[in-house]
């Protein structure tokens, strides 16, 4: 009986590709002929699956964006017994290259940013209104008991822009993780000091 093919499966498949590449090489060095290298699959095949570069890039973000999603979730699904504050750190550790997934993640990212300067189209798909992470902190911040006057949308905006410049600085070489994660801590010990 001839094997069925799982098409999401290999979508995804080929998205990691791109992920490789450019995280790599940066979004300038992936071409659907690359991309087809990557993955071990012929060029016909990506151009089956994504027809063009750009819905390719795309979909690969979206993937990223997807499978980031999940690690949080599960990460915090199991800190969930835990204090506000523990469940905010663990969201914003997210955003850091702390392990192999989250500094491909944010290497990925990087090059989709990058890009963006130049690619109005792909700006579109990554540079969006949306804000899920602000969103999530300050709904967290908005439970917790924090110093008079605080604003818990202003403290999740600093919050994430701050991991995320921190988190580059990580890549860099410039913070080691631990810099970081000890300046990350005394934000939080200053918010949750009640």
């Amino acid at each position: 009986m001839p094997r069925r093919t799982d098409h999401e499966q290999r979508r995804r498949e080929i998205a990691s590709a791109v992920w490789r590449i450019a995280a790599d090489l940066g979004l300038e060095a992936v071409s659907m002929r690359e991309v087809a290298a990557e993955a071990g699959v012929s060029l016909r095949l990506v151009q089956y699956y994504f027809e063009t570069k750009h819905n390719l890039l795309v979909l690969a973000l979206r993937y990223l964006h997807e499978r980031g999603e999940r690690r949080a979730q599960a990460r915090i699904a199991a800190q969930l017994d835990q204090s506000v504050r523990g469940v905010v750190r663990t969201l914003l550790t997210e955003l850091l290259p702390l392990d192999a997934e989250r500094e491909l993640s944010l290497r990925v990212h990087r090059a989709y940013f990058s890009r963006t300067h130049s690619d109005p189209q792909l700006a579109q798909a990554f540079v969006h209104d949306e804000t899920p992470i602000e969103d999530l902190v300050t709904s967290l911040l908005r439970r917790a008991v924090l110093p008079p006057g605080t604003q818990p949308r202003l403290e999740a905006n600093l919050l994430v822009a701050g991991l995320t410049g921190l988190g580059l600085d990580v890549l860099h070489g410039r913070f080691t993780p631990d810099e970081v994660l000890v300046t990350l801590d005394y934000h939080l010990d200053r918010l949750f000091q009640a």
